[in-house]
């Protein structure tokens, strides 16, 4: 069973997956996406290997929440690529995703919405969005939550927890078991956009107690570097700012931080952070945390609220030897349960389901 997956752009950080997927899936997978608005800059430098890709005609319309990407193409690649089963992006500001769900039909072929979950959307436009899909596959148990809420039959939902990096075939970094190397090292890895909320998490370092205060590393890069800089300056100068890091280099800043934090949106950085062992602390965004962080290995806090950020940095810092241990599970949570094999395997589970009850 051939599969088509529809994204709207080809971000670099999703290549492996879609390589993952490619190996997964019986009959090979099929990717079709296209650029950026270019003041969003997202990396596109890699792309898919095993995956066959063709490049998406993306038309970008209004913005804020009136955005919409009008995909022109997307029939043609269709036409061309001619999947059994279609995977698209669950989400009401692509409308050709209407078009390619019916030319889907017409042919008794199945699709799978993939998304975050039904946010602050509802009532009938989201029920007519829904209908057209023959089962979802959700990042968390709260997106599943929330499709269930809104009426879509939990059956044929399926989570597959955000990941980027695959099962740990190597032994975890090794640490001082009981004290720092030095000044502890608190990591961001990111883009840097202001609803990371990076100004957060400097003046959160700047409140610590002296003998707590991390050297604090930012790697990525975005639209408000140069006023992270300088902010950094004046707020917290033990900040230093990498750029964006790939393969070896970003792991090699994994491995030598002591604690992970996430202070806004976003989390896929998480599940990479937890393959190098650290323990972690992120901000209650989007529902795909919950998954992630546990207490076991970590602490969520409230968006946007310093001073709770603040204490769970402390509580995490004063005690080297809890860090240790919540590293640890946190590399155990990613070599047995959250890795890229895992989130490919319910993307074929759920490709499989569809085809066996007849979803179409």
């Amino acid at each position: 069973m051939s599969a088509g997956l529809m994204q709207r752009v080809c971000a670099g950080y999703r290549v492996p997956l879609f390589d993952t997927l490619a190996d997964t899936l019986p009959g090979g997978l099929s990717l079709y996406a296209g650029d950026p608005r270019p003041e969003e800059m997202i990396d596109q430098s890699q792309r898919p290997q095993k995956a066959a890709f063709w490049h998406a005609d993306n038309c970008h319309l209004f913005s804020g929440r009136f955005y919409l990407c009008i995909q022109r193409d997307v029939l043609t690649w269709l036409r061309q690529s001619d999947p059994q089963v279609l995977i698209m992006e669950a989400n009401m500001r692509y409308p050709r995703n209407r078009d390619a769900a019916a030319w889907m039909h017409r042919k008794n072929r199945p699709v799978i919405g993939w998304g975050l979950g039904t946010g602050s959307t509802g009532g009938f436009l989201l029920k007519r969005h829904l209908a057209m899909y023959d089962a979802l596959i959700t990042y968390s148990s709260s997106g599943k939550q929330s499709y269930v809420a809104a009426g879509f039959p939990e059956e044929r939902i399926f989570v597959a927890c955000n990941a980027a990096a695959p099962r740990p075939n190597r032994p975890m970094p090794e640490r001082l078991p009981d004290r720092y190397d030095g000044q502890p090292v608190v990591l961001y890895v990111g883009r840097l956009q202001k609803r990371k909320r990076l100004d957060l998490l400097m003046r959160s370092c700047a409140a610590l107690p002296e003998e707590l205060r991390p050297r604090l590393w930012i790697v990525g890069d975005g639209p408000i570097r140069a006023e992270l800089e300088s902010a950094a300056a004046d707020f917290y100068p033990q900040t230093e700012f990498f750029g964006a890091l790939y393969g070896e280099d970003l792991t090699a800043r994994f491995d030598r931080a002591d604690l992970f934090c996430l202070p806004g949106t976003g989390g896929l950085a998480l599940q990479q952070a937890m393959a190098s062992a650290l323990p972690l602390i992120a901000a209650e965004a989007d529902g795909t945390q919950a998954d992630l962080v546990r207490p076991s290995n970590g602490i969520q806090v409230a968006p946007g609220d310093p001073d709770a950020l603040t204490v769970a940095l402390a509580s995490m810092l004063a005690d080297p030897v809890r860090l240790r241990k919540m590293g640890a599970e946190s590399f155990r949570i990613v070599r047995d349960e959250i890795n890229l094999e895992a989130m490919a395997a319910v993307f074929a589970k759920a490709a499989a389901f569809v085809e066996d009850k007849g979803l179409k």
